[in-house]
Order: structure tokens, then C-alpha cells, then sequence
């Protein structure tokens, strides 16, 4: 078996790169282009489905929309995970699936936003339903063979740390370019096009970018030059079964679901904190996250060693209560912190997230891998596809409970604005006040979440990897 160069590793990453692109749009903008704040709509964006709590005087509609797809995105992640593993193709079991759904999850991924009604109606809302679906769908079949070569390529502790940097560096470069989005329509709207055909171009065109990169490692590489695996025999549910008989993976997971629980609420609600928290422009937006993206990729190589010198589960624990901070900072941002300036308060939330987040991206993926291997070592059956998928099952069963919970309290005080540019009356998708409230539960969820990470056994897993 061939060693993996930086050259392959970079190959590999560079699909992170892709498809963090198209997950970072659809986690930051999804909300805010079906739900507009008062700002929004004040600036020129338009109401295309119900707003408001109008599902049993509950759940707002996009929320109860985006929940059902993560659902059914969680509960096709170990379907994809066992078709994968039990592949027989000549490539391989991932890069098939990577080859098939890259294009049709770019061309997927943009018709999203492209509802054909441009007001509010009952056809925008079966037409984002289907849409999203379809969406999640296409993306677990090219995610979860990616991420299960995470614990393939690699041959040593090394390599893995090695190729966890650099896709965690191309996650968040993905994730930062999803961010730069409002400047690039705001060119647009400022050359005179309306804002929502000026989105949708840009999600456009920041799709044919993700769908190239997401090709690269799916023609770039070949799998049997690293990892030659036999297919799994095993049907979903035996498959699926023992891989949560593995009590330390179950361990993980607790705190992975609640992680990413808190997550998603913050970072859906990062471009809401940024105009109605702050009280800053739509492109702050960018620059914040840009800073987070540059601050943490300095900690990067911090991270690798303290890793190796203190173990991993001592890291995310600190991690976590890195985000019980900066989340809580943020719940009480704007006018009550009115002491502190409002641009230092942005760069202190920078600052505070900053460090947690180059723990985030780098740890978990190889704390999965090393479950992997040291189960395949008990085991004898190599079903990492199947660990990969089980966990974002439970990651995305999290992000789903937290749209459900995320577009209902954002509502809370919320109320009826009347847009600036064409004196219609609107109901706004969310208040200050709702918008406090969900930085606090994520703040709150994280500090769980490292409570949990306390149970992992990490000297177990990692004394069964070394015999």
C-alpha cells in the first residue's frame, strides 16, 4: 500500500472544500432567505412562504421544513453508510458514490433558492420542500463515503492528524467563502439588481466553484492504492447494531448531538446576531467569520501538538467551554453590553471562538477514525462507513431539533414591519430578543456537551489501536 503524499492529501481535502461550501450556504442563508428579519425586508428581500409560528401555533414553517429534511438526511446516512461499505467496484466503495452525486447535488443545491413564485405561496413551500430533500439526499451520498476515508488513507496516528489539518482547513475556508456571499450580491444589488435575484446568482456561482472542487479527490484519487477492504456482508440494521454496541462511540456521539445542537442554532443565527444584535451591516457577517477563519487557523498547529502531548479529549473539553463563553458573550451583545463599544464586542466574540474552533476542526474526525480501527481491531470487520454515517446521523438529528427549536425562538417579540421600499406590510422572521435567547441555549448546550466528553475512555480506544 502506497503512503499518502501531501499532494494526496491536499487532493483529498480539496473535496471538503467543495461541499463546506454548499453546507455553509445552506446552514447560514436557508434561514435567513426563507424567514427575513425586519432588516431584511426593510432592505428590499421578500416574504416567499408563511412566516410565523403557523404550524399548530408552534413551528414556523421553515422550520418545520429544514427539520424534516435533517431527519431524513440522518436517517439516509447509515443507508448510504452500508451501501458503501458493502460496495464491490472496481474504484473502490466511496469514490463511486462521490462521482455520481457531486453534479446533481450543485445543480440540487441551487434550485433550493430558487422558488418560481415570487410571493407568498403554498407552491414555494412544496417546491422547498422537495427541493431540500433532494438536497440532503445527494449530499449524504457524497459525505459519507468522503469522511470514511478519513479513517482509510491514512496508515499511522501521523498521517491521520495530517489529513484531519487540512480538511479541517479546507471546512472552514469552504464554510468562510459560504460567508462571503452578502458582498458578493451586494456588489450586485448595488450595480441596481433586485436582492433576491442578486442572492440567487451568487449561490449560483459559488455552486459551480463547490461542484468543481468536489470532483477533484472524486477523479484524484484512487482508494485501493491506500486501503484494500473487503465489503461488509452485514444488512443496515446488523451493521448499524454493533456499531453502537461500541460504548465509547456512544459516549461521543452524547456529546457530538449536543454539540451540534448548539452549533447549528449559532450559526444559523450568526448573520441575525450581526444586523439585529449588533446593529452592524449584512457584510459583517463576512468579516466576523473571516476573522474566526484566520484567528483559528493560527491555532492549527498549536492544536496537532497538544494533541499528541495531552490527548484529544482534553482538548474538546476545553473547547467546549471556549463556546460556553463566546456563546454566552453573544447572548448579551448589543445594547446590553452598551458599556463596551460595539465593534470591540465583535472582536471579542472573534476572539472567544477563535481557539474552540481549531479544536472542533481538527479532533472529532480523528476521534471517529480511532474508534473505527479500534473496533475493526476487536472486531475483525471493517465498517468504518458505517461509524462515519452513524455519526452524522446523530449530528444531524441534533442540527434538526435545532432548526425546529432555532426558528421558533427567534420569533419570540417578534412583529409586523412594513417593508421600506414598497409600504407592504410583513411579519417579521425574528427579534432581538429571540435572537438572545438562542445564543444562550447554545451556550447552555455546549456546556452539556463537554460534561459528556468527560466519559470517553480515550486510553481504552487508543491501547487497542497500538496492539
Amino acid at each position: 500500500m502506497k503512503s499518502l503524499t501531501k499532494g494526496k492529501m491536499w487532493c483529498y481535502a480539496i473535496g471538503q472544500l467543495g461541499w463546506s461550501i454548499i453546507s455553509g450556504l445552506i446552514g447560514s442563508w436557508l434561514v435567513y432567505f426563507y424567514q427575513p428579519s425586519t432588516e431584511a425586508i426593510n432592505d428590499g428581500m421578500i416574504s416567499l412562504i408563511p412566516q410565523g409560528r403557523v404550524v399548530l401555533g408552534i413551528l414556523t414553517l421553515i422550520g418545520l421544513v429544514t427539520a424534516i429534511g435533517r431527519v431524513f438526511d440522518a436517517v439516509t446516512d447509515p443507508l448510504v453508510g452500508n451501501w458503501s461499505d458493502s460496495l464491490n467496484h472496481r474504484l473502490g466503495r466511496r469514490i463511486p458514490f462521490m462521482r455520481w452525486s457531486a453534479i446533481p447535488l450543485g445543480l440540487v443545491f441551487i434550485l433550493v433558492f430558487c422558488a418560481p413564485v415570487q410571493h407568498v405561496s403554498a407552491i414555494n413551500t412544496v417546491w422547498l420542500f422537495v427541493t431540500v430533500l433532494a438536497y440532503y439526499f445527494l449530499i449524504t451520498c457524497y459525505c459519507t463515503p468522503y469522511t470514511s476515508l478519513l479513517a482509510e488513507l491514512p496508515h499511522n496516528q501521523e498521517e491521520k492528524l495530517k489529513l484531519s489539518m487540512c480538511i479541517s482547513l479546507t471546512f472552514i475556508v469552504g464554510t468562510c467563502l459560504g460567508y462571503t456571499a452578502p458582498i458578493i450580491w451586494g456588489s450586485m444589488i448595488s450595480g441596481g439588481m433586485a436582492r433576491v435575484p442578486a442572492m440567487r446568482i451568487t449561490f449560483a456561482i459559488l455552486s459551480v466553484i463547490a461542484t468543481i472542487c468536489m470532483l477533484v479527490p472524486a477523479f484524484g484519487l484512487n482508494e485501493k492504492d491506500y486501503y484494500e477492504a473487503q465489503p461488509t456482508n452485514s444488512n443496515m440494521f446488523s451493521s448499524l447494531g454493533k456499531t453502537f454496541k461500541n460504548k465509547d462511540f456512544r459516549v461521543f456521539l452524547g456529546q457530538d448531538i449536543i454539540y451540534f445542537f448548539g452549533l447549528a442554532m449559532f450559526q444559523t443565527g450568526l448573520p441575525f446576531f450581526v444586523t439585529s444584535l449588533l446593529q452592524l451591516p449584512e457584510a459583517w457577517t463576512t468579516y466576523m467569520f473571516g476573522g474566526l477563519t484566520f484567528l483559528s487557523l493560527a491555532f492549527y498547529p498549536f492544536v496537532t501538538k497538544m494533541a499528541a502531548k495531552w490527548g484529544k479529549k482534553k482538548l474538546l473539553i476545553a473547547a467546549f467551554i471556549g463556546f460556553v463563553l463566546t456563546f454566552g458573550f453573544t447572548a448579551l451583545s448589543g445594547e446590553k453590553l452598551s458599556f463596551i463599544p460595539i465593534y470591540v464586542q465583535a472582536v471579542i466574540i472573534v476572539v472567544l471562538g477563535s481557539f474552540p474552533q481549531a479544536i472542533f476542526g481538527i479532533i472529532p474526525q480523528t476521534i471517529i477514525a480511532d474508534i473505527a480501527l479500534s473496533d475493526e481491531a476487536d472486531t475483525g470487520e471493517s465498517r468504518s462507513g458505517m461509524f462515519y454515517a452513524a455519526r452524522t446521523f446523530a449530528m444531524k438529528m441534533g442540527q434538526s431539533l435545532a432548526m425546529l427549536l432555532f426558528t421558533s425562538l427567534a420569533t419570540i417579540g417578534a412583529s409586523k414591519v412594513v417593508a421600506a421600499a414598497n409600504e407592504v406590510e410583513q411579519h417579521a422572521g425574528g427579534s432581538p430578543l429571540g435572537y438572545r435567547i438562542v445564543a444562550l441555549v447554545a451556550s447552555v448546550c455546549c456546556l452539556i456537551g463537554g460534561f459528556i466528553m468527560m466519559f470517553y475512555n480515550e486510553k481504552r480506544v487508543m491501547e487497542k489501536i497500538k496492539e
